[in-house]
């Protein structure tokens, strides 16, 4: 299906904080996610092909237990697997809107979602479907941040979408800082430069390497991604 958005086909980064809303109590929020899932599916109805990773940070961050008797490696393995749960939560709250959508994971759990394929990932993105990939890279020691650089490249996106909750990438903490100055658009050069940290570095090289653009951009405003999606970056910023 033609669009008029400036990238047909996405990957997008969630945090797995994006889907507890404003509750402490709970891993995920149903209002919160519903939204999520009108807004989203909106613009899969315009013709958008689209791809998420979620993170896990709503129910564990691996790479910062606290607790020194965890492995590294065990406490990630943790984190991939809180990425399947919250995957499994998103597929299925799609599918009950009446859109499709399927879950490939990174770490093999063929009896409960499929196994990663580029290819049929690429072939579910052809036919409409949202693809949203689990289990970050399937090893440890790396974010979820890198997996979906990755994912980016493997299905050709045009484009890695990172969702946050500040208006793009700023000269500094803009909650710490009133004047820190917002950027509307920056070069690889000068992200790697000014150390913004757009993504964590590995993701980052990924993506620069393969010339696909990062948008940071705010997703806490309604409507903000169909904005970014139409090439307005006064909620984001793009990275090319």
């Amino acid at each position: 299906m033609e669009t008029s958005f400036e990238y047909g086909r996405v990957l997008l980064k969630l945090s797995g904080e994006s889907l507890k809303g404003s509750s402490n109590d709970s891993p995920y929020c149903g209002d919160t996610i519903k939204l999520l899932v009108e807004e989203l599916g909106a613009l899969i109805d315009s013709g958008l092909e689209l791809g998420i990773v979620v993170g896990g940070g709503n129910i564990w961050r691996g790479a910062k237990s606290s607790d020194r008797s965890l492995h590294r490696a065990s406490a990630d393995y943790m984190g991939m697997i809180a990425t399947v749960m919250n995957s499994i939560y998103l597929r299925d709250a799609f599918n009950s809107c009446g859109f499709s959508a399927v879950v490939q994971s990174a770490i093999p759990m063929d009896s409960i979602v499929s196994p990663f394929n580029g290819p049929e990932a690429s072939r579910a993105l052809d036919e409409g479907k949202l693809v949203i990939f689990a289990g970050g890279t399937g090893h440890p020691y790396f974010t979820t941040d890198t997996c979906a650089a990755l994912r980016a490249v493997e299905i050709g996106a045009s484009a890695l979408l990172k969702a946050t909750k500040v208006d793009g990438v700023y000269s500094s903490d803009p909650h710490k800082n009133p004047s820190a100055k917002r950027f509307e658009k920056l070069s690889y050069d000068e992200a790697l430069a000014g150390r913004y940290e757009v993504m964590d570095m590995t993701a980052f090289s990924i993506c620069r390497d393969n010339k696909v653009p990062i948008v940071v951009f705010n997703f806490s405003k309604h409507g903000g991604m169909e904005k970014i999606l139409s090439g307005d970056m006064s909620i984001g910023t793009l990275v090319s």
